[in-house]
């Protein structure tokens, strides 16, 4: 049950100068009746060892090459404002203990929990929030997308006292979408930037921010801090001493390790040696090869490593094959139409994921509720429909090798850039499958952080990529004018046309719920038609094994966990602890040569 609390009226100055005061009779909500998080068994203690793929490129959060590598450990799953429960869903206080909505359906009120402090010691005030805006807006941090986001649709915050402040939003009317939008606002540390030279920085942003904190990590709300960084070689996170978030009760027993480690393993398979040695204490298990097949060594079976499969229910974002129309010949919708048709996710999830992926209903994801509730079912598989749109697009002839030509003698021949070695099979079965319709698709296998950044520069003619989301679906940073042929936007597929930017507006500023999900429905079916991303796969749990004295609670799995165990590119809810008497047992165990029950787990609560 919420609770509701009267407040008072009070004013102060914001940063700016004027005066910014509380409305009269807010009712001021805050909820600590959900089901606690953590459990009471963790131990505090030890350093989880896990490993990357490859270095990051920066260790920025936002500018070039920033949307990939450890963004989620500096800035995606820290503490914001509120939170949604992971099982209940229900808002629970975060960085802010209360909140309260103005009646102009644009402000939303939040009182800051006082303890809250940076991984530097300083506390986090009103102040942060107010500077967070000026960061996002500066032209200096080359983000486009967040200048439109911190301009169009966060209006501003204003500081009413060191530690209340007001978030308005850019949009006239709000609906109930309004807490989710400026309540996962996280701050940005005002006295982090407070040092360069004035002469650099009219907008209080550096010049040069995008070199000269390429690799500077910020302080940080969240529980773990940078350490120790090795370039190209390992990272290590460090857990805050005497963290803040510790007196909100939803983040006791919780973020139990002392450390966590990150090595640099450009090869899956041999990552997984090192695991099987013990060298680490996680090792991803979501390759269905992996788990069905490679499972079975004797760490298995001696009971020496857990094997953990868990469903979740967490919103699913665009992703399959995007077609670059800035490139030759996929600006012809015919040649896009059938390359869509030529593409086969469906068996390439048959037999290369042994049916435990799920395809894609939509090129721009789902389990967004009604905002993707149109009924939308991906294209099958279908190499005659293929060819009639090829022959359209003047591919009439087919070459000695089976690929398709024009009267230029053009091959339909489209290179895939992905970015890890083991989506190879995967790339691989698409080829084939795709000579059956005249086409050829070659493989561009770029290292991992690198691939993105190709992406990014829209480099590609076919990026094999899938991007995150959240509840509420975005379309402006994928398919507005404002992102297509530019560098450093997320318009991957460089597609946009003045219809669906219009589309895409009014969405933006829909106030009525009704009306946003039939917009939403409307943007979906010109992309659609548009036929510039093939819907690829979604894999709707957590798949990992972890040395047995990696413990987890009883019932772990929720909605919302991405990750069971923290790894090279997740923190996840962090409820897992370190048994350091069952590790020395294990050890013992091991060279002893003795074996314990084996333990497969498979929690299937959420399994749609």
């Amino acid at each position: 049950m919420k609770k509701l609390i009267l407040a008072t009226s009070i004013s102060m100055f914001s940063l700016s100068g004027w005066a910014a005061s509380l409305p009269e009779n807010l009712n001021w909500q805050t909820n600590w009746d959900a089901p606690k998080i953590g459990s009471p068994e963790a131990k505090r203690g030890g350093t989880l060892r896990t490993h990357l793929l490859s270095f990051p490129q920066t260790l920025r959060t936002v500018g070039p090459d920033s949307n990939s590598g450890l963004r989620s450990y500096f800035l995606d799953e820290m503490p914001s404002l509120v939170k949604r429960h992971p099982d209940t869903l229900e808002w629970i206080p975060d960085l802010a203990n209360e909140w309260a909505f103005g009646d102009d359906h644009k402000t939303i009120y939040f009182k800051l929990n006082p303890d809250a402090t940076w991984s530097d010691g300083k506390p986090v005030t009103a102040d942060d929030f107010v500077f967070m805006m000026q960061f996002y807006r500066s032209k200096d941090i080359v983000a486009p997308w967040y200048n439109d986001y911190y301009t169009n649709t966060i209006g501003g915050v204003e500081k009413i006292d060191a530690h209340t402040i007001a978030v308005h939003s850019a949009i006239e009317k709000n609906d109930d979408d309004l807490l989710y939008i400026l309540g996962s606002l996280v701050p940005r540390p005002a006295h982090f930037y407070a040092n360069p030279r004035k002469d650099e920085n009219q907008d209080g942003i550096a010049d040069d921010y995008v070199r000269r904190y390429n690799f500077k990590a910020e302080p940080t709300v969240g529980p773990y801090a940078l350490g120790r960084v090795q370039k190209g070689r390992s990272v290590t996170f460090e857990h805050v001493d005497d963290w803040w978030g510790y007196t909100n009760p939803y983040y006791q027993h919780r973020y139990n390790v002392d450390k966590i480690r990150m090595r640099v393993i450009r090869d899956n398979d041999i990552a997984m040696k090192h695991f099987e040695k013990g060298n680490l204490d996680v090792f991803d298990l979501i390759l269905p090869d992996i788990w069905h097949d490679k499972t079975q060594s004797e760490p298995y079976r001696k009971g020496y490593i857990t094997k953990y499969w868990g469903y979740n229910e967490i919103p699913v974002g665009a992703g399959g094959l995007w077609l670059n129309t800035a490139m030759p010949l996929l600006d012809d919708i015919n040649v896009r139409k059938g390359i869509i048709y030529a593409t086969d996710f469906d068996g390439m999830i048959k037999k290369i994921t042994r049916g435990d992926y799920s395809r894609k209903p939509h090129a721009m994801g789902f389990g967004h509720g009604e905002y993707d509730n149109d009924g939308a079912t991906p294209p099958a598989f279908d190499p005659k429909k293929a060819v009639s749109y090829f022959e359209k697009a003047g591919f009439n002839q087919v070459g000695p090798d089976g690929i398709r030509i024009n009267d230029k003698g053009e091959r339909l021949s489209f290179a895939i850039t992905y970015g890890y070695q083991h989506h190879t099979p995967r790339i691989a079965y698409l080829k084939e499958q795709a000579k059956k319709a005249g086409l050829e698709f070659t493989i561009n296998l770029v290292d991992g952080s690198s691939a993105f950044k190709y992406v990014l520069e829209k480099k590609h003619q076919i990026a094999f990529l899938n991007m995150g989301t959240s509840e509420v679906p975005a379309y402006w940073e994928y398919f507005h004018s404002d992102n297509a042929n530019k560098a450093q936007t997320n318009n991957h597929t460089n597609y946009s046309t003045p219809e669906l930017d219009a589309l895409i507006m009014a969405y933006k500023t829909e106030f009525d719920l009704e009306k946003k999900y039939q917009l939403s429905h409307q943007i979906r079916a010109k992309i659609s038609e548009a036929s510039v991303i093939a819907p690829g796969y979604m894999v709707p749990y957590v798949r990992q094994g972890f040395w047995r004295y990696v413990q987890i609670p009883g019932n772990a799995m929720t909605k919302r966990t991405e990750t069971m165990i923290s790894n090279g590119s997740v923190i996840g809810l962090g409820t897992y602890w370190i048994d350091e008497a069952m590790k020395e047992a294990t050890e013992e165990a091991m060279d002893e040569g003795k074996a314990f029950e084996p333990v497969t787990i498979i929690d299937d609560r959420y399994k749609l």
